[in-house]
């Protein structure tokens, strides 16, 4: 690509300051929204004598709907123009199952509920960072990635709290009607981001040098698919995955019926989320002076260094000073996870399809994960378990230093046959 074909990719809309303090808000509330289901889904259903064989069908079916749903969001993202109203569209199922969790909870719609809920993480995560290129360009996205993680960590937090606080002094069934409201006043914060601020072609990866409201061009899926970078990267985050979304769950069965548990528990998620919201700006700054591949491999390298400690020891002070190398690894690969995509894509556009492949590829290792890790905890005991994920974390290392080229802007690179 041509110098001035580089620097057209981002010529165009300039975004307007209501734009973008809108899209702070947007990720803000979202991950408030999003913050009263997870874990609160489980202990609200406990409440109401669900067994753990139902609830459990609940969780899988909200997973199974979000992996299933990853690659048609990601292409319905590239074809629609507004990208608005598919999170509009999305915040309003999140609102619609909250109401049916706090109103009626039987199986037959909280089932219905779990899958609507879940379907929305197919393309809500996926749209927000559509926007964000949208409306700043790729040459301004690493900055942006890293305000949008800072603000969607404190979000969550901070709502999880506040949840945490409702449901202690009133009941479990107030995280939903809190969940709604928090959806409510994410679809405001979405009405300020204006329409006119996000490009459309921006939005998808295409070049921007087309008319704002034309349809871009894209080169065939098939070429996104197939191509090499991408698929290297997609592997690296699955491996990834598979060896991160297991740690938990393996501390929580190791502590078993310690008093301390919960508290500890909710502690170690509570510290990697301040440590995210506190360096993602960070990562988003060095990703233009460092490159992506050494804050990546900083993220990545993080996650065996944890694992085999979390293998060594059970006591609550270490284990809280070991969670901080979690948010450092939630730092790098939330903000770098679509930022690499990008690069990648730029000038495709299918850039959201490509989301939707490595979303996919993401949730089969975090659910393959669970029950692999725990087979082997069951077996060998919970320090072994900790060992096979340190091993399948340091594979993860490995690969992508071994395969992942730097994807900082040059030449796209997919090639770019239009179509």
């Amino acid at each position: 690509m041509a110098p001035t074909d580089l620097m057209a990719f981002d010529a165009a809309v300039q975004p307007s300051q209501q734009s973008l303090r809108a899209l702070d808000w947007l990720n803000f509330l979202l991950a408030g929204a999003l913050a009263g289901f997870g874990p609160f889904v489980a202990v609200y259903l406990a409440g109401q004598y669900w067994t753990q064989g139902e609830i459990g069908l609940i969780l899988s079916a909200s997973g199974v709907a979000g992996l299933l749903s990853q690659v048609p969001g990601g292409e319905l993202l590239d074809v629609v123009r507004s990208k608005r109203s598919l999170v509009a569209l999305g915040v309003a199922m999140i609102a619609l199952s909250a109401g049916i969790l706090a109103l009626w909870p039987s199986f037959p719609l909280v089932l219905t509920a779990a899958v609507v809920q879940g379907t929305t993480g197919g393309f809500l995560g996926s749209a927000v960072s559509a926007i964000s290129l949208g409306l700043v360009g790729h040459s301004a996205l690493p900055e942006r990635l890293g305000r949008n993680q800072r603000f969607a960590a404190v979000g969550g937090f901070t709502t999880a709290g506040l949840m945490g606080v409702l449901a202690y002094y009133f009941s479990n069934q107030v995280i939903f009607f809190a969940a709604a409201a928090f959806a409510i006043s994410t679809l405001f914060a979405l009405s300020k981001i204006r329409a006119a601020d996000i490009h459309f072609a921006r939005a998808c990866g295409a070049h921007s040098d087309c008319d704002h409201s034309a349809q871009p061009t894209r080169i065939a899926r098939g070429t996104v698919c197939s191509g090499y970078t991408l698929l290297v990267f997609a592997a690296c985050i699955g491996l990834f995955q598979f060896a991160n979304a297991s740690i938990l769950p393996l501390l929580g069965e190791a502590f078993g019926q310690d008093r301390r548990s919960p508290l500890v528990i909710s502690a170690l998620i509570l510290v990697p989320q301040v440590v995210v919201a506190a360096l993602a700006p960070w990562v988003g700054r060095c990703a233009d002076n460092w490159g992506r591949r050494p804050l990546l491999l900083l993220g990545f390298g993080a996650l065996p260094i944890r694992a085999a400690c979390f293998a060594l020891t059970r006591d609550p002070e270490l284990l809280l000073a070991v969670q901080v190398l979690d948010g450092i690894t939630g730092a790098a690969v939330g903000v770098l996870t679509p930022l690499v995509i990008a690069d990648i894509t730029k000038g495709t556009g299918r850039f959201n399809l490509a989301q939707g492949i490595v979303g996919t590829v993401s949730g089969i290792g975090a659910s393959l994960s669970t029950t692999a890790t725990g087979l082997v905890a069951q077996s060998l005991g919970s320090a072994v378990g900790f060992v096979a994920v340190t091993g399948v974390a340091l594979i993860a290392l490995v690969t992508l230093w071994a395969l992942l080229p730097e994807t900082k802007p040059g030449p796209p690179l997919l090639a770019t046959p239009a179509r």
